[in-house]
């Protein structure tokens, strides 16, 4: 067998190159003994493969004019098939050669994978970096949401949301006003060619980084003009200070001068002047609520409290408007009044005889005390403060004060009712009603007599007084329902009210108002009637 010596040759006609030549010679033993020489050569051309043979006796000298030429026919069949394979071999490796050497870049065993990895990547980055010239359609908006298209361009200002449920973009106008002009002379599905203005990301990144370093300049040019302006207009505080330091002037807190005034007040060396003087000043800093909240923290507001009672008129009379002032709105300091006894004292000047304008200022600081204080209303009930104040009323020459009380009831009344009706709301926390539901106070106004007291207030002549008793009739009428039915003098004086503000109500509608003061007066009575008919 000679198939090691073509698989040597095949070796060697793998590696030859183009227009290169391949001899390989072997000594063959012949079926009949003799020994031969073969020759075997292959010359590879691109296009066109080139075989030879020669077998000579083992001796033949070349020029022998004994030549025998021996064709690949002279061998056997068996030992030709190895040779045919060879030769087909040959062929295939020809034409893969010389197919790879014209096509270099196409050749199956060349690596093309990188190279065209990279210019796909090039491709890429240069997409991206060219802008979309592509037109886009522009939006038309309305008054109502509209969903938004993939690739609509939308006008600047519109309203623009991603409606959550259907996951689309919406878009609607936003004023009818503002877009009107942007929108004139256009039309619905106009195009938008942007390719006449081309701008790269890398473009608008520079050009918003350049509009928010101009912003923060001229921020900060306008920050430092306006600071400039302050400076020439006002001066540093520690200039001041020391200004006013030179001419004996100290600047002080709202903190500082109260404890100044209170220790004025409370000074025995003081006169009454300067004392009164000193609660004039305080009143005006206590209306303030973190004053008034201030004013507890030194003790301030005790030393107030005590001063209701002092023998001296003035000294009651401006103690208890400084209370008043800083009761006002103020649970915290109301808290603290009831625990420092200021009711009592309070309801004490009011039971004794004392000059009217301190009994104004009591009442204001009593009204104050009680408003949105139910509690105080409770200890106020117990502590016999109805029979005060109707004492307080029915004296001589105190009508004023009696159109104050009046409107204190009224105030109390709404105030509860208001309270039990957000109740059903639940604006009003538990405490807090359960406080109002313990104040009873139209059982007490009934026991008292409080239904003729304020019936018998529609005397008096001023149409604000009236009008206020008008409005706490109204509020008692549940309860007095019955005495004001029975109370002939009652009806009359209603009946002469109806008329006067009859004839009041008309020369208001001459002048042309629909809803006039004595209208709405006039509505009053009319309604108290037709309620006690």
């Amino acid at each position: 067998m000679y198939m090691p010596h073509l698989a040597h040759m095949k070796q060697k006609i793998f590696t030859v190159g183009r227009g290169s030549r391949l001899r390989n010679r072997r000594v063959l033993t012949d079926s009949d003994g003799r020994r031969r020489v073969c020759v075997l050569g292959a010359v590879c051309r691109c296009g066109r493969l080139e075989l030879w043979g020669l077998c000579l006796p083992l001796g033949y000298r070349a020029g022998s004019r004994r030549s025998q030429t021996v064709a690949s026919q002279d061998l056997p069949s068996y030992r030709m098939a190895p040779l045919h394979l060879l030769l087909v071999l040959l062929i295939a490796s020809c034409f893969t050669f010389c197919y790879s050497l014209q096509n270099p870049k196409e050749f199956a065993l060349t690596n093309q994978e990188k190279s065209s990895t990279k210019e796909t990547e090039r491709k890429e980055s240069k997409t991206k970096e060219e802008p979309d010239t592509e037109v886009l359609e522009v939006f038309s908006p309305t008054h109502e949401w509209q969903a938004l298209l993939p690739g609509q361009a939308v006008p600047a200002g519109s309203h623009v949301r991603l409606n959550l449920q259907t996951g689309e973009r919406e878009v609607k106008l936003q004023y009818e006003d503002k877009f009107r002009n942007n929108l004139k002379g256009s039309r619905k599905g106009k195009r938008l060619d942007i390719s006449t203005n081309v701008y790269t990301s890398q473009d608008l990144k520079s050009a918003l980084a350049k509009l928010k370093e101009g912003a923060e300049m001229e921020s900060s040019k306008e920050d430092k003009a306006r600071q400039a302006e302050v400076k020439r207009l006002f001066r540093p505080i520690e200039e001041l200070k020391k200004d006013f330091a030179e001419l004996n002037v100290v600047i002080e807190t709202d903190m500082q001068i109260m404890v100044r005034l209170i220790n004025k007040f409370n000074s025995s060396s003081s006169s009454l002047e300067e004392k009164i003087a000193a609660l004039f000043d305080l009143e005006y800093y206590v209306h303030q609520m973190d004053n008034a909240q201030d004013l507890l923290s030194f003790g301030g507001l005790q030393v107030v409290i005590n001063g209701l009672n002092s023998t001296e008129p003035l000294v009651k009379e401006y103690a208890a408007f400084v209370l008043g002032a800083a009761f006002s709105s103020n649970p915290k300091v109301q808290v603290e009044a009831i625990e420092g006894g200021a009711l009592q004292k309070l309801l004490v000047i009011l039971a004794t005889e004392q000059p009217l304008a301190t009994k104004k200022k009591v009442l204001f600081a009593l009204c104050s005390l009680l408003r949105h204080f139910p509690y105080a209303q409770q200890q106020f009930l117990k502590l016999g403060g109805l029979q005060v104040l109707r004492s307080l009323v029915q004296e001589k020459g105190t009508e004023v004060l009696a159109v104050r009380v009046v409107t204190l009831l009224y105030d109390l009344l709404t105030e509860k009712m208001f309270a039990e009706e957000a109740e059903l709301t639940r604006e009003t926390s538990p405490e807090k009603l359960q406080q109002y539901r313990q104040v009873h106070l139209l059982p007490g106004l009934r026991e008292q007599g409080w239904c003729a007291i304020t019936a018998n207030l529609l005397e008096l002549p001023e149409h604000d007084a009236r009008e206020k008793v008008l409005q706490t009739l109204g509020a008692l009428l549940a309860t007095c329902r019955d005495h004001y039915r029975q109370d002939a003098q009652l009806g009359r004086t209603l009946a002469s009210l109806q008329a006067e503000y009859q004839a009041l109500a008309a020369l208001e509608l001459q002048d042309g108002e629909d809803e006039g003061y004595f209208q709405e007066l006039l509505a009053s009575i009319n309604s108290l009637l037709q309620e006690l008919r």
